[in-house]
């Protein structure tokens, strides 16, 4: 007879959420939610391709009406790759032995057998939503919650930049330096000198939100920087002026395991700028896409190797904010040891996170009632220069017109080639 002790289920603890394969404590809880899993302009009509992600495979179509599907990764028959088979209309037939399926998994034909009445064959399907130039999917069990929208990038004076960059490390590593301001003035600046207070421990403060933390910086005159993190992998924040024509851009971003180690980061800007400047910002944009022809990810592995420095790196043709992440995550281990790390009062914003991922999936496990996540006006993100300027930040705009603000993919060119090699399941580079 086992002990009580024995019955007692082991406590969590935040290495736990590096693993996000079925059946996982991170994996059943990250699948609870609509997640990013490609972009729209990468998926063309009647050429399935092989996705994987949360540590699984599937399979991802756009049939000819242009909608967007997601099955099992193999064939019900014999077990073929279903992405080596033939768009027909909606339905996707195997390349092997013909069996025919609809977009939600229904087998409609197995051409050298006599009799479909059997109902034999069917596939799982996952519900698929595209929105703001991103594909989700729902990989859940039962019906899906209601999928999250962001009015305030729909319709609004400007278009929406999509962005993304595969980093070859876990996920939850990218998710807390979210919350880790105190990197900043070191991994981005030109030396540690950049610093200058900027993200000091006892300046920071992070609450629990309607959405998930509430992440502030508090400069000495008072003024307040407002990050916004949104359970379970979401970031929320102004970002730092790049662009002339751009100043504060208001940023939306996923954290989304493809393996144990390595993942996506899916981005959204919301560019306020129309007419001649939006082209002016645009050419500069297409422009840098071209320039970036070192991919971040190897230049970020010979550094790490020691094959080359930082100083070294042509900045004209790498990104470097980027690359400077790349080396401060992956070099702490594809898959982080936690078990010396000694946190201090800078950590605030990746303790309030670890909480509250530990509360929940804990409450998940024990099949209590979980918290519903809301993203309510008091969590939007603020800077200094832009408290309360609601028309402009978290403000749905005044575009006039029925149509929703345009999108325009800024990933570098070398970067879209990286995410596809990755989602499509072919080995680290």
């Amino acid at each position: 007879m086992s002990t009580l002790a024995e019955q007692r289920p082991r406590r969590l603890n935040v290495d736990d959420f590096n693993y996000t394969g079925p059946g996982t404590p991170a994996g059943q809880y990250l699948r609870r939610f609509w997640q990013p899993v490609y972009h729209s302009s990468d998926l063309t009509v009647g050429q399935p391709v092989p996705l994987h992600i949360l540590n699984e495979v599937f399979t991802l179509y756009r049939g000819s009406s242009g909608q967007a599907f997601l099955l099992e990764q193999r064939c019900s028959h014999r077990g073929l790759q279903l992405s080596t088979g033939r768009v027909e209309g909606d339905d996707l037939r195997c390349f092997y032995h013909g069996w025919k399926f609809s977009g939600n998994g229904i087998c409609l034909e197995q051409p050298v057998e006599n009799d479909l009445s059997r109902n034999r064959g069917n596939l799982r399907s996952y519900p698929v939503r595209e929105y703001l130039g991103l594909i989700f999917g729902y990989f859940g069990e039962g019906e899906p919650p209601p999928f999250p929208l962001y009015p305030q990038f729909e319709h609004f004076d400007g278009y929406i930049e999509t962005n993304s960059y595969l980093r070859n490390c876990n996920y939850y590593q990218n998710l807390e330096n979210a919350l880790d301001t105190s990197h900043v003035g070191f991994v981005h600046g030109d030396n540690s000198a950049s610093f200058e207070g900027f993200g000091r421990g006892s300046a920071l403060v992070a609450k629990e939100s309607d959405w998930g933390v509430a992440y502030t910086f508090t400069r000495p005159d008072g003024a307040s920087r407002v990050h916004q993190f949104g359970m379970p992998n979401l970031f929320y924040f102004l970002a730092l002026p790049v662009d002339e024509d751009i100043g504060w851009q208001e940023s939306l971003m996923w954290f989304v395991p493809i393996s144990d180690d390595r993942h996506m980061q899916f981005w959204l800007h919301r560019v306020r700028a129309e007419g001649d400047m939006a082209r002016r910002i645009q050419e500069r944009r297409e422009k840098r896409r071209t320039e970036i022809d070192l991919a971040h990810q190897d230049v970020a592995e010979d550094i790490l190797h020691g094959r080359m420095s930082i100083r070294d790196v042509d900045p004209a043709r790498v990104d470097m904010v980027q690359l400077q992440d790349d080396i401060a995550q992956i070099g702490q281990g594809r898959i982080v040891d936690r078990s010396r790390e000694q946190l201090g009062r800078a950590d605030i914003g990746v303790v309030a996170i670890r909480r509250l991922w530990i509360r929940e999936i804990t409450a998940m496990l024990e099949g209590r009632p979980l918290k519903q996540w809301e993203l309510t006006q008091t969590c939007i993100p603020r800077a200094w220069a832009l408290d309360n300027e609601q028309a402009v930040v978290g403000g749905a705009g005044t575009k006039t017109g029925d149509g929703a603000s345009p999108v325009v993919d800024s990933r570098p060119y070398i970067e879209v080639e990286r995410e596809l090699s990755a989602l499509h399941g072919e080995p680290r580079r």
